[in-house]
């Protein structure tokens, strides 16, 4: 009897036995699934992310599904080694790849005990496999063959690396919190350095992160994770990897990061975006050694582009300062009579909500759907006001808010090869992901007049050559239209010169030289510097009428600096693999003609150099205060719709413009929308911040090249003339006050479908008659009654459209 009460347990312990030694033996053989190789051991391959790199090397951004970056055993400091192996795996110099004792500990103290404080049986090389060959989802049986098959894999992993390769490819490989994976990417990350430059606190505080990347989160839980990283320091402590004097004061600091966002509300994101698009078309082209397609988000590429970090960050300030101070401004100009209010505007965006179909689609009645639509509740909205990002507001309150934001766009170029210095699409790219540099086409007002003046310089029409700034009405394609002249000032036989009439922005002289040279010669001057959108035929095009990107716009400009050789915009220099060997590489393609004459080219900077000196632009000296060599263009458009500015200096070319995303909201005034006050002051605030910094003294501080003797020559005349008669009586009405309705007569100027005058006829006008907009005018209401005559009221003008 007592035989039998022992044979039995026996029998039952070695069948179990055989059971188990025989499905391990199937999982070693593969029946469950195979196993890898020595061969695949030895050539493990990750997926690894994508560097952006700026020209200086610096990383602003990564693409990845895992955000990985591999380093060297030799990059890992000592104290980093320590702190895990005494966290994680304390004996993982002595055992095999399984830890038997751990395993016997948790056996007996977890599964016979049910003790939890035995903690866990997984060393680290168990740990690497599973960061490798992920767990199957599934059941018990799963389970436990994925554990046999890390056991199997961990000895094999043993056999082929050393303890050092291991505790490297662990580290390279294991995640962290954020989705962020490896030790350099992490470090990186929480705390913008490389692994070999962490502090003994830095590398605790990530190494505790790895029990619970969520729950000790350093960022989120940094009380957490402060006790987590004293746990870590007191293991070192406990087996002899620190003595006590090495941790003084640690337990009263507060865990410090230097947090980096590489996702899309990150440094330039509307740039890696197109950076994205653009990588992924060139890797199409280009495959790898075995044959396969590159995959930007797991080979561990490096694509390094012509941006400029430190000046991407000054504009983004720069943008970030003003377009706060602007949309306030904005808002309040019109109160209570806000179109974004009015539901001519509000109710064909509330009908284009997926929300409205849907409900719509359910079968609710209008009725129903406005009352959804005007239930409030806690929503995120972007404000540049952070404390109101969160509020209480109805659907409809919300389009209402986005309807109300204006938007920008900006790009600094280098002129001599197209490379983008800086970029900036948007005011914020999560909320308006339309990039407004390399997508949108807006009318760019009088920063089209440059190209009517290069053509008027090629066809041989003098700089010095005087055009009337009397209006005229035109007929063209059986329409009347009659442009005005901006600030309220009397340019009543007034002449202007090229240049006085290009650095005042006189809109009934850039009209009247394009129809001089003929609108199709300008057309043509325009598509040869770069421009290609579509030019309309008619005379409005010389006050800028013509939809055009920002990004061809600053191209065009380039030719000015480049040598008469306009740039197209450059952003890729090169895409190298993960071993460092150049995949592709790009190079600045410069035209081999140029396409206008260095005479023309000279006058023009120096025409645009008087628009900033004494100009729509002067308030870049006298407000902003900046000294540098610029020259420069402003730009309104009709109804305040747009703002633009463009910048050049001696190596850079900036575009500016600013409006509202929705066309049928413009600003409430030319005074708060000229392109002088909506658009310059982020080029202004941008130069300021180089302007500060060193380090670009080679932009700032260049002058431009003196002007070739011809061209000095050919600019030596007045800018402004005024007839001596007409002098005296606008003096002495602005004395007397004139109240008497004067009659006097405007030419009338008949052209046919090319634009080219067929006669012209002089016919009495009204002055006091309403006419079209003014383009680039920048004085609200209360200024231009300061212009009109009354008592030495000329004594209140300001400068000439100094405001522009």
């Amino acid at each position: 009897m007592k035989i039998k009460w022992v044979r039995y347990p026996v029998l039952a312990l070695g069948g179990l036995f055989l059971i188990f030694s025989l499905f391990f033996f199937s999982v070693y053989t593969g029946i469950w699934g195979s196993l890898p190789s020595r061969y695949e051991l030895t050539h493990l391959e990750q997926s690894l992310a994508t560097q952006l790199v700026d020209r200086n090397g610096e990383v602003i951004g990564k693409y990845y599904i895992f955000d990985r970056r591999p380093i060297a055993f030799s990059e890992i400091p000592k104290h980093l080694r320590d702190a895990l192996v005494a966290t994680e795996d304390v004996r993982f110099y002595k055992h095999d790849g399984i830890d038997k004792v751990s395993l016997l500990r948790v056996f007996f103290k977890t599964l016979l005990l049910q003790d939890d404080s035995a903690g866990g049986g997984s060393t680290l090389t168990q740990q690497l496999v599973k960061n490798i060959y992920s767990r199957r989802e599934g059941g018990a049986i799963s389970l436990v063959i994925s554990k046999f098959k890390e056991f199997i894999i961990a000895q094999r992993l043993e056999d082929v690396y050393e303890k050092d390769e291991i505790l490297n490819l662990y580290l390279n490989t294991v995640p962290f919190p954020d989705n962020t994976f490896g030790i350099e990417s992490a470090s990186q990350k929480f705390f913008n350095k490389s692994t070999e430059d962490l502090t003994l606190s830095e590398s605790a505080i990530l190494v505790g992160t790895l029990k619970a990347n969520n729950s000790y989160n350093p960022r989120l839980y940094p009380e957490r994770a402060k006790e987590r990283r004293d746990v870590v320091l007191k293991q070192m402590l406990r087996y002899d990897y620190l003595t006590p004097k090495d941790t003084i004061g640690m337990e009263r600091d507060t865990i410090q990061l230097n947090y980096q966002k590489h996702s899309d509300i990150g440094i330039a994101p509307y740039f890696r975006e197109l950076i994205r698009q653009e990588a992924r078309e060139i890797l199409k082209n280009y495959k790898k050694e075995d044959g396969t397609v590159y995959d930007m988000y797991q080979d561990g590429l490096t694509i390094h582009t012509t941006l400029d970090k430190n000046l991407q960050e000054y504009a983004e300030a720069a943008m970030k300062e003003h377009m706060a101070e602007l949309q306030a401004q904005y808002v309040k100009a019109y109160g209570n009579y806000a179109p974004w209010k009015k539901e001519a505007i509000l109710e064909p965006n509330i009908k284009n909500l997926d929300l409205y179909k849907r409900l719509q689609k359910e079968g609710l009645t209008e009725e129903q759907i406005n009352d959804s639509l005007n239930t409030k509740a806690e929503r995120k909205v972007f404000d540049w006001n952070s404390e109101k990002t969160v509020q209480n507001i109805s659907v409809r309150d919300s389009i209402s808010h986005y309807l109300s934001l204006l938007n920008c766009g900006f790009l600094a170029l280098e002129p001599e090869t197209g490379g983008v210095l800086a970029y900036i699409g948007g005011i914020d790219f999560t909320n308006f992901q339309y990039d407004h540099v390399s997508q949108s086409e807006r009318m760019v007002g009088s920063t089209f007049k440059p190209f009517v003046y290069t053509t008027a310089l090629e066809n041989d029409i003098e700089p010095c050559t005087y055009y009337s700034a009397d209006q005229e009405v035109y007929y063209f394609n059986n329409k009347s239209w009659s442009p005005a002249n901006s600030g309220g000032s009397d340019t009543t036989s007034v002449s202007y010169s090229l240049k006085g009439a290009l650095s005042n922005s006189v809109n009934t002289v850039a009209v009247k030289v394009l129809l001089d040279v003929g609108i199709d010669n300008v057309i043509a001057q325009a598509k040869r510097m770069g421009i290609s959108s579509k030019l309309p035929r008619v005379p409005s095009l010389a006050l800028g009428t013509a939809q055009i990107k920002i990004r061809d716009l600053a191209s065009a400009y380039t030719s000015f600096l480049n040598k008469g050789k306009p740039m197209k915009t450059y952003y890729i220099t090169k895409i190298v693999d993960k071993a460092g060997k150049t995949i592709v590489d790009f190079k600045p393609v410069t035209p081999e003609k140029t396409v206008m004459r260095n005479f023309t080219r000279e006058a023009m900077v120096q025409m645009m150099r008087g628009t900033v000196s004494e100009g729509t632009a002067s308030r870049l000296r006298y407000k902003y205060k900046l000294t540098n060599d610029i020259a420069g263009k402003t730009g309104t458009t009709q109804d305040n719709k747009d703002g633009w500015f463009v910048g050049l200096t001696p190596y850079m070319v900036a575009v500016t413009w600013v409006g509202n995303d929705d066309y049928r909201i413009g600003f409430s005034s030319t005074g708060i929308g000229a392109g002088a006050n909506s658009a310059l002051p982020i080029y202004a605030k941008f130069m300021q911040r180089m302007n500060a910094d060193t380090t670009y003294t080679h932009l700032t501080k260049q002058r431009f090249p003196n002007p070739s003797g011809s061209v000095y020559e050919a600019m030596r005349c007045a800018p402004i003339v005024r007839d001596s008669t007409s002098q005296v009586q606008t003096f002495l009405s602005s004395i007397f006050g004139g109240t008497k309705e004067e009659v006097t007569t405007k030419k009338q100027v008949y052209l046919d479908d090319n634009g080219t005058i067929i006669r012209t006829e002089n016919e009495p006008v009204d002055n006091d008659e309403d006419l079209e907009f003014t383009e680039d005018s920048n004085q609200d209401d209360s200024e231009k009654d300061n212009t009109k005559k009354g008592f030495f009221s000329f004594l209140k003008r300001k400068n000439k459209d100094e405001d522009n």
